[in-house]
């Protein structure tokens, strides 16, 4: 009875368990939770320093729920810790690319260096 409750309970807790997300899947949340203005997620899939340029200009920009953001992958490249992802939305005309960084294990979205230039 015990091994069969202990079963039930690894069984539970893997199921709760969050799954980690992929680069491409942590941009399009950011982009969406962006638009939202859903700000605990937002923080949740960025680097602090990015959350905070974000947050500085998420004023410009009027809160969307119901339209879909139609997030697509132009390119993405991912070399170890550091990953980049160029894509299209609804929200902008032209495409978009973010850096993002694995953060104690999980992809975050950050800020690119004053001179860095992406791969493509």
């Amino acid at each position: 009875m015990k091994r069969i409750l202990s079963l039930a309970i690894f069984v539970i807790f893997m199921a709760c368990a969050e799954t980690e997300k992929s680069h491409t899947e942590t941009a399009k949340i950011v982009v969406e939770s962006f638009y939202e203005k859903d700000l605990p997620i937002l923080e949740k899939y960025t680097t602090e320093e990015s959350f905070q340029a974000f947050l500085s200009i998420q004023d410009m920009f009027t809160a969307t729920e119901t339209e879909t953001s139609n997030f697509k992958v132009l390119q993405e490249t991912e070399d170890g810790d550091i990953a980049w992802v160029k894509f299209t939305t609804a929200y902008e005309e032209q495409p978009e690319t973010f850096k993002l960084i694995k953060e104690n294990g999980r992809w975050k979205v950050t800020e690119r260096g004053v001179r860095e230039k992406g791969p493509f």
